[in-house]
């Protein structure tokens, strides 16, 4: 929105509603000349009897009608010593209350706020403030006014309050001076901000665009990038390539030796790190290197903590096999040998094949021998399948670990090196889905003398985080590994199952047939086709097989955007399954318009949100990919309470940003999940999105029912698309001790 079109507000801060302390998100009251006026935005550290002058257009809210949505705030601090008194009594400085505010406006008046800045030795002339009181309250005061220095000169650059927050939580009273010394410092990684705006920035302060600062900034931001594309490193020719690329401006054209230079110096100051991989020049970021070189070097100490002694596990095998009244197959008995011989043990394998019998034979031997195992995956779902078909806890990897709030911003878990696992064994499901940084955490987490098992399916997706640990792992060929392909009598009488199997193996799948558990629907075109979705799933469906529409049925397309994406698909659908209604609540965020009774899913990990269940259990975290549904929306409070399976979870209006219906998802957010029903919408073929194991992926999410529905040409054409996403990582290399 263009700044000439926002209207202007000022006035006085009459009363703080709401306030997010990490996110600034405030609803406050302002008094203006004529009215009292419900303003939201995004302002940090706002305070009753501030001037405010705002900038911004009014909205309209479901409940409370008009409201002005601030897009820029600036701030005066109150003059007049009434307004002073209630600015202080409103708690605005942390360790003044409205008896110590009283006090001080008495002895100061007009100046308060002036000796609190400048001469803070006056302040012991107040009743109860010590010299160490007056210093602390000195001090508080400086840091609530560097904040608003700061952000009234990002404001300038529309940089988000958020952004603002998160610079001063890393340098702050230096803020200022770090940012007009070297702009690029906000393109960083945890800033975020980006290389575009940074070098808008950089450029308006007179930087020239050949200034090492900028070429420096240029390369780490093209590396970092480069991680949402899932590599862990690049080949230095094609990160300098692209750096060049982005580099260049109308009047400068950069010299590639020049860049080259840049990245070599980097690398002397370990800015970056510098390997040969398989021949060819590759550059690293410090904590992916490490993360890499790490799980090379612990799975090597746990294969030597439990050597293969080949050791005979037959009777043990025998006497379960008694005991459960099950016959194993020989690679499933393979398996179970494996996993007790070796300190660390890969089980792979697709729908039907017997992974879970073998895992639950795994684990009742490990147990029997006195072993302490714990069950883990990546995903909250995952974990919940993986408690259901083994009768034991599973947690995700996250809880497993416990997130560490005291380690501020940066990712922490309570369990490390210093602070072990207690568990002797970790079983891990849904591998190909855990990333570099995670599986390193983990690893760091389990005593060196521990054993760990992966289950997997190495034909679905790659993790969405950087790596590909399953697939390094595999073809490193050093960890034990066991394949499972034979697909018993039971599954192979499900066309899911068969067909999958039939995907992977390059042939296409039986679309005729109208008997069993696979349908494909054409459409004629793309509106009937998504109309066809919406009755299936509205009416069809729970009618036919008694599914709930939202609890069983799960809607998936290969991509989020065009008619037969989830964005028109979820609107659709919304519309038919949860309409706006007189008596139903309902909240505007950025993403979509949320109701209560909406089904909905976290898209990032939130490692703050506080969680409880219905027998008392507390804890935090909700993580991406996590599905719910909203039970209450509180417009007073500026709420939204969510319960995602067994949880619930109180969310504030400004974390909606994190949410998007769910009623159609992506394939690659369906990962670690399963539905009873899954419709998969495929719209004309695409090069780029739809390709095997996408298609395989989004098949095997499905245990009772599978439709395909959408353009005839889009099944053959991603079994022949057998391409695979490629991936940087060093990994294999670190394995088989070939890079150090």
């Amino acid at each position: 929105m263009e700044e000439k079109q926002m209207e202007k507000l000022e006035g006085t801060v009459e009363h703080i509603v709401y306030h997010k302390e990490d996110t600034g998100f405030t609803v406050l009251e302002l008094a203006t000349q004529d009215e009292l006026v419900t303003v939201v935005g995004e302002m940090v550290d706002v305070g009753e009897g501030e001037e405010l002058s705002l900038l911004g257009n009014y909205v309209n809210h479901p409940s409370y009608g008009a409201q002005f949505r601030a897009e820029v705030c600036q701030k005066s601090l109150p003059a007049t010593a009434n307004a002073i008194l209630k600015y202080l009594s409103s708690g605005a400085i942390k360790g003044v209350g409205p008896v110590l505010a009283r006090r001080l406006v008495e002895v100061f008046g007009d100046d308060t706020l002036e000796a609190m800045e400048s001469h803070s030795e006056l302040l012991t002339r107040v009743k109860g403030i010590s010299p160490k009181k007056a210093a602390e309250i000195a001090a508080e005061f400086r840091r609530i006014y560097g904040i608003r220095t700061l952000m009234a000169f990002l404001s300038k650059y529309q940089i988000h309050p958020t952004i603002c927050v998160r610079v001063w939580k890393k340098w702050g009273e230096a803020s200022g001076e770090m940012i007009k010394a070297n702009p690029y410092v906000l393109a960083a990684g945890d800033i975020g901000l980006g290389f575009e705006r940074a070098d808008a920035i950089a450029m308006s302060l007179g930087f020239a665009p050949e200034d090492s600062r900028r070429a420096r900034a240029g390369i780490l931001y093209v590396i970092r990038h480069n991680l949402s594309n899932g590599h862990t490193c690049l080949p230095q020719e094609a990160l300098l390539k692209a750096a060049v690329n982005l580099l260049k401006t109308d009047g400068w054209d950069p010299d590639p030796d020049r860049i080259q230079g840049e990245a070599e110096m980097l690398a002397r100051e370990e800015e970056l790190i510098a390997r040969e991989v398989d021949g060819r020049d590759f550059l690293f970021l410090p904590e992916y290197y490490q993360a890499e070189r790490f799980i090379a070097q612990r799975i090597g100490l746990m294969l030597m903590a439990h050597p293969d002694m080949g050791q005979d596990c037959s009777r043990q095998i025998e006497l379960l096999e008694q005991q459960q009244g099950i016959r194993y197959a020989a690679l499933q008995q393979k398996a179970v040998a494996m996993a007790l011989n070796s300190g660390a043990f890969i089980l792979t394998g697709g729908p039907g094949t017997g992974k879970t019998t073998a895992i639950n034979a795994i684990l009742e031997l490990l147990e029997q021998t006195g072993e302490n195992v714990a069950l883990a995956a990546p995903t909250g779902r995952a974990a919940k399948r993986m408690s259901e078909l083994t009768g034991r806890e599973a947690k995700t990897i996250h809880r497993l670990l416990e997130v560490d709030f005291r380690a501020g911003d940066t990712l922490t878990f309570k369990h490390n090196e210093r602070n072990p696992l207690k568990a002797d064994a970790v079983v891990v499901d849904e591998m190909s889905m855990v990333d570099t940084m995670l599986f390193s955490q983990l690893l760091q987490a389990m005593k060196p003398t521990a054993r760990i098992v992966m289950v997997g399916d190495t034909d679905q997706l790659p993790s969405v985080g950087a790596g590909n640990v399953l697939k390094d792992l595999i073809q490193a060929d050093v960890v034990p590994t066991v394949h499972l392909q034979e697909i018993f009598r039971q599954a192979a009488q499900s066309l899911i199952v068969t067909n999958a199997h039939t995907i992977v193996g390059g042939e296409y799948p039986d679309l005729a047939r109208r008997d069993n558990d696979f349908f494909f629907m054409q459409g004629a075109s793309y509106e009937q086709t998504a109309a066809t979705i919406t009755d299936l799933v509205q009416r069809r469906l729970p009618t036919r097989y008694g599914f709930s529409p939202t609890g069983d049925i799960q809607v998936l397309s290969p991509t989020r955007l065009g008619p037969l994406g989830t964005g028109e698909l979820n609107l659709r659908l919304q519309q038919a399954l949860n309409p706006k209604s007189p008596g139903k609540k309902e909240m505007k965020s950025m993403a979509a318009t949320f109701r209560e009774g909406d089904k909905v899913m976290q898209i990032r990990n939130n490692y703050d949100i506080v969680w409880k269940k219905e027998d008392g259990e507390n804890g935090v975290g909700v993580y991406n990919g996590d599905i719910g549904e909203i039970l209450a929306i509180d417009p007073a409070a500026q709420g939204l309470l969510i319960r995602f399976d067994d949880r619930t979870a109180e969310y504030s209006y400004d974390m909606a940003a994190e949410l998007e219906l769910a009623y159609a998802v992506t394939v690659h957010k369906s990962q670690g999940s399963e539905f009873e029903c899954v419709i998969l919408a495929l719209s004309a073929p695409n090069r780029r999105l739809y390709y095997r194991n996408l298609l395989y992926t989004g098949v095997t999410r499905a245990k009772k029912l599978l439709i395909l529905i959408g353009d005839q040409r889009a099944v053959p054409f991603m079994v022949d698309n057998n391409r695979k996403t490629l991936r940087y990582t060093a990994l294999t290399p670190f394995l088989r001790g070939d890079v150090q």
